[in-house]
């Protein structure tokens, strides 16, 4: 006797039931799936954008917002702060690495940003073609920049004011791609780097000044923030205060903020993933009524099949294995469900920069396969242990 052709026959005879039961434990697996997946993204995400910064300092504002707008790439900055400001603070001897940025502009939604070549290095940044930028209006652009907006080496872009809008293009100087990034799975991938003179260049009102102007002019210069590394531990806790406390802008730390974004986001997280463990439930209840009733139906085909020869473990196995069919063919379509799920999402997703893909795995799905499993033995259990007390005579006798 073939028990599992058996059991697969069995779940066929009431085909309504078995769909549903298997769309329940799909859509409970399905939503535990795109949270483990969105969330690990989102936080490999935070790690990797993050990653050697120990300090963002802006104009004064939300320290989340000057993160998540300076490293993240994600928000609009807090303001500017004066660059002779900046550049004192850059030159202090807690700090070991400082790097600029100038942000306003963007090119299809692509952030241009202002910077010198400490970014390169911070990021470490490699090229797949071309150069860095080194004059004026020379851009070097991440691998899905080059990919989205199909651009190459040597082509010319017009960078839009804002950082979304593409509305109000400057029109009146060009951009030169003079080098593609190579794919760092970062936030630099989106992002179109030049240098801090190209973003003055870009918003300057008149472009006829009299050199006699121009040098209090750049003293009158800003910038959008800086990076910082320390240059000791001991940094860590007096650099920060020193800059909140004697300026006029402020420092955040890019750890403590993206904690605090991961918590507030963790707050819907487990929300949701109580809400799609209540379906599992559900759904291994929907099992084991589902299972209990045809053990009810199937009593007297039970007892013939004893009379037959079959043994109380075969029956007892056959009814598990049904439980087990539901629950495990569940589970995988609700991976697939929720890869597919995610992967539409993502792609339609407004933000570039914390796009969320399906094709990625974490090895805590596996644990909603044994999920599956376990829900099956559960709801399985108790039908196939009453059709192992079946007793064959007084079934049969029953019948007639």
């Amino acid at each position: 006797m073939n028990i599992l052709r058996l059991s697969t026959k069995n779940l066929l005879r009431n085909k309504l039931t078995t769909f549903l039961n298997i769309i329940l434990v799909a859509f409970g697996v399905a939503i535990l799936s795109i949270l483990f997946l969105a969330s690990t993204q989102i936080g490999n995400k935070l790690e990797q954008n993050a990653k050697d910064i120990d300090l963002v300092v802006g104009a004064k504002g939300s320290p989340l917002q000057l993160i998540l707008s300076s490293i993240y790439h994600i928000d609009f900055p807090t303001g500017n702060i004066p660059l002779k400001d900046a550049t004192e603070l850059m030159e202090n001897p807690m700090v070991k690495r400082a790097v600029p940025l100038a942000l306003g502009d963007n090119f299809q939604g692509h952030r241009i940003v202002g910077t010198d070549s400490g970014f390169v290095s911070l990021y470490g940044l490699k090229l797949a073609a071309g150069k860095f930028w080194s004059r004026d209006l020379e851009a070097t652009i991440g691998s899905g920049v080059a990919a989205e907006a199909h651009l190459k080496v040597g082509d010319k872009f017009f960078g839009a004011h804002g950082l979304s809008d593409a509305s109000d293009e400057h029109k009146h100087h060009a951009y030169t791609v003079t080098g593609i990034l190579q794919a760092q799975g970062n936030v630099t991938d989106n992002l179109i780097l030049t240098n801090i003179g190209s973003v003055y260049k870009m918003h300057e009102p008149d472009h006829e000044e009299h050199e006699a102007q121009e040098e209090v002019e750049i003293n009158n210069k800003e910038i959008t923030s800086i990076l910082i590394q320390y240059r000791s531990p001991m940094s860590v806790v007096i650099f920060p205060r020193m800059v909140n406390q004697s300026t006029n802008m402020q420092a955040a730390s890019p750890a403590m903020e993206s904690a605090r974004l991961f918590s507030l986001i963790g707050v819907g997280i487990e929300t949701l993933k109580w809400f799609a463990v209540l379906i599992m439930a559900i759904s291994a209840l929907s099992v084991f009524i589902s299972l209990y009733n045809a053990m009810k139906e199937k009593k007297y085909d039970l007892a013939v099949m004893r009379s037959l020869g079959a043994s109380k473990s075969k029956l007892f196995f056959l009814v598990m294995l049904e439980g087990l069919l539901i629950t495990v063919s569940g589970a995988i379509l609700g991976l697939f469900i929720g890869h597919l799920a995610l992967h539409i999402i993502g792609h339609y997703q407004e933000s570039s920069q914390a796009r969320l893909t399906g094709l990625y795995f974490v090895t805590d799905e596996l644990y909603l396969i044994v999920a599956g499993l376990i829900i099956g033995v559960v709801a399985s259990i108790l039908p196939a242990i009453q059709t192992y007390r079946v007793d064959i005579a007084r079934t049969l006798s029953k019948e007639k």
